[in-house]
């Protein structure tokens, strides 16, 4: 696909995440943040590595109230780190079980200029403390006074909107995996299983410039199906079949998350009402999203038109999320979540709906708050449910 916008971002970026983490510490009363986790490394270095996928070694980055980020790392990282802005790159010989990195990153946080005496770390929901939980204890008493709190809150903040800069990437997937969805209907067939549906949509992003598919969710069912988290599996795909595929594909480190439902054979005029139900219920739910709107007026709207079309419930417990470095992020469209939409966010609108006993449709896209609305980031699917044969 042409047009993909630049890998990595400016210096400039990074310097504006911290400086807005800084001014949310400040009004929070931390003075630093402490993060373990993937995405929130990246988020503040840049630093991109597959090591992730090794669970050994610890990597911390501490992020005080003034001045850059400082990384805390194996030896093994410090040339890739180096390749980031950080300039201030600690390391230990990692892997060393008996103090992986607890006294460099102790001692790094003992030394941050103290006004509140709080550190916030990963501690809240949908957030991760990437080390041993008896290491991440040590820590904590060794630099007490100090006190490790909870800086859910400000990485939320920060996260939750995101720059023009990482819509583009964001965009971009979304753009190029709508297109394989539509390439996908000629290569779909009954005698299919599951596995052979996902493998060649994943194929089709790969072709057409994803970087991968982690997330990959293909289910199918008589009539309709039972679950959206399962599959794929080796069952055949039969006629009278409707198919779920939703993804989670990738470009430079951001996601989009999003499915479309395929019918093998004339679907019954039930099959075609729930399509045609969670069609329109995405489409109050985008018609609704705008700055002001909260993640809770998002999911009344489009419960509302569920139920007054025979809706018998739906045990996902949200009607879309966040979205970005992770398949989920923060906010949740549910009751009670009462997020306020701002320019920057970026969601998913997803109702679903049980039609009859043992049998759902599901539906999401893909979206982008803007000063006046919101833009739709994927290409929305057709009204009427796709037939295979």
């Amino acid at each position: 696909m042409t047009g993909a916008p630049p890998r990595g971002f400016a210096r400039a970026e990074f310097e504006a995440r911290t400086s807005r983490a800084q001014t949310l510490m400040a009004e929070r009363e931390l003075d630093g943040l402490l993060v373990t986790s993937e995405q929130h490394v990246r988020y503040f270095t840049g630093f991109d590595s597959q090591f992730w996928a090794s669970p050994t070694r610890p990597w911390f980055v501490v992020v005080p109230r003034e001045g850059a980020p400082i990384a805390v790392i194996p030896e093994i990282g410090g040339p890739g780190m180096a390749g980031t802005w950080i300039t201030d790159i600690r390391t230990w010989p990692a892997p060393v079980p008996e103090d992986d990195g607890v006294s460099l990153l102790a001692d790094t946080l003992s030394a941050l200029p103290g006004r509140f005496g709080r550190i916030g770390a990963e501690l809240g929901p949908e957030m991760v403390v990437r080390m041993p939980l008896a290491d991440f204890r040590r820590v904590c008493d060794r630099v007490a006074p100090l006190e490790v709190t909870d800086g859910t809150a400000v990485l939320r903040l920060l996260r939750g909107v995101k720059s023009p800069a990482e819509i583009d990437k964001i965009r971009h997937v979304c753009r190029l995996t709508s297109e394989a969805f539509l390439a996908l209907a000629e290569r779909l067939s009954v005698g299919m299983t599951e596995w052979e549906a996902c493998r060649e949509m994943r194929i089709e992003v790969l072709r057409r410039g994803a970087d991968s598919s982690p997330y990959m969710m293909g289910v199918a069912g008589r009539g309709g199906y039972d679950n959206i988290v399962m599959g794929p599996t080796q069952r055949v795909i039969e006629r009278d079949d409707i198919l779920i595929i939703d993804t989670g594909t990738t470009f430079d480190g951001y996601y989009c998350d999003f499915d479309r439902n395929f019918a093998f054979g004339k679907p019954g005029d039930d099959v075609r009402r729930a399509h045609e139900t969670v069609w329109r219920a995405t489409q109050a739910g985008i018609d609704a999203a705008r700055p002001g709107a909260t993640t809770t007026e998002l999911w009344r709207v489009m419960t509302t038109l569920l139920e007054e079309a025979g809706s018998r419930g739906s045990n996902v417990g949200r009607m879309g999320h966040g979205l970005g470095m992770q398949l989920t992020e923060w906010p949740s469209n549910r009751p009670g979540d009462d997020t306020t939409l701002a320019p920057g966010m970026v969601l998913t609108i997803e109702p679903g709906m049980e039609f009859a006993p043992g049998r759902m449709m599901v539906h999401e896209e893909n979206i982008a708050i803007t000063e006046d609305g919101c833009e739709l980031l994927t290409i929305r699917a057709a009204r009427e449910l796709p037939v295979i044969g």
